[in-house]
């Protein structure tokens, strides 16, 4: 659906050009929920914004859906756009017209249905969105979340086949954030639309991407299915964005490690593997005890996940660790 070939980004800085985004490749597939993350700074907006041309490329060739971007002239870039729904940090609402009115411009604009069409339209985007009721309200008597709602709505006016999410729920307190990541897959399974969704946040990867990649610095570093870079992260950026969503000092747990006896080691579950009862059944068939020093189980997606790290001790460990690759677990063995 999305594809940068060499794509790159310089800014001149005070006489000398300063590179936001490195020669890129990228393949975004249609219909998948795509993240970017990154710190501050690691080019991820600079990325975001070129697949729009909201900021022009240095260099390099962005094709959407067939259609080289980099190619278009004035008025194919503005038709371009109708098809490419955008969603802000901050909203971006009009404060002087309502909600309906707000979800309405991008349709007047287009110039392309006529007064009651574009009623009839507000008023099943206002549906879909659950903000029926609020119609005639202005953004100041709305909340953070019934604001990023009424952006969604607008962005889904023209019926764009992709979808530009750039920090969607970083305003938001932790509970609106859920709800507006569940609008964001409801919208992306129902409608089949291609969502590009940039965020500092590895929990928002976790909830709602099917795939990821990892910026530091203008450049990708890691990128992959969500489940294989949150689970197994190669690159030490990636390493820190999951460390800290799961709030694990992993040189501190190092320490805690060092007094434990036995042979340390870290398991990962994913699917059904994650409910079935592996520890008690190989402990009783090689003798092992095991102390469970850390843990975590939760849901990446629709997908059930969970990581163990334990401690063996006594019985037959190497049989034990033959037993944990036998029922295809991912297996680390920390000492």
């Amino acid at each position: 659906m999305i594809e940068f070939q060499r794509v790159h980004k310089t800014y001149p800085v005070n006489g000398r050009d300063i590179s936001a985004l490195q020669p890129t490749d990228l393949h975004i597939a249609r219909g998948e929920v795509f993240g970017l993350i990154g710190h501050s700074g690691a080019g991820k907006s600079t990325l975001l914004r070129l697949i729009n041309r909201l900021e022009e490329p240095s260099g390099g060739r962005i094709i959407v859906d067939g259609i080289d971007v980099t190619a278009l002239n004035p008025e194919g870039l503005r038709q371009f756009r109708q098809q490419a729904g955008m969603i802000f940090q901050h909203f971006n609402l009009l404060a002087a017209k309502t909600v309906a009115a707000n979800i309405a411009l991008p349709l007047k604009l287009a110039g392309k249905l006529s007064a009651s069409q574009i009623a009839a339209r507000v008023e099943a985007l206002l549906a879909r969105v659950g903000l029926t009721e609020h119609a005639n309200k202005y953004p100041a008597q709305l909340s953070g979340g019934q604001k990023q709602r009424v952006g969604i709505a607008r962005a889904l006016a023209t019926e764009p086949t992709i979808l530009l999410c750039d920090e969607a729920t970083s305003a938001l307190d932790p509970q609106t954030t859920a709800s507006v990541l569940q609008l964001l897959a409801e919208i992306n399974r129902e409608l089949n639309l291609t969502i590009v969704l940039i965020t500092h946040e590895m929990d928002v990867i976790r909830r709602v991407c099917d795939r990821v990649a990892v910026m530091d610095g203008g450049v990708i570093v890691e990128q992959g299915p969500v489940a294989q870079v949150f689970l197994h992260p190669q690159h030490p950026t990636t390493r820190n964005f999951v460390l800290e969503s799961e709030q694990v000092d992993e040189d501190g747990q190092r320490d805690d490690f060092a007094h434990v006896a036995g042979r340390i080691l870290r398991l990962t579950f994913q699917g059904e593997a994650t409910y079935a009862p592996l520890l008690g059944s190989v402990a009783r068939q090689t003798g092992v005890d095991y102390s469970i020093l850390a843990g975590r189980i939760d849901r990446i997606k629709d997908t059930p996940y969970g990581q163990l790290t334990l401690a063996l001790t006594g019985g037959d460990v190497e049989a034990a660790l033959a037993c944990f690759v036998a029922a295809d677990v991912h297996l680390e063995v920390l000492r």
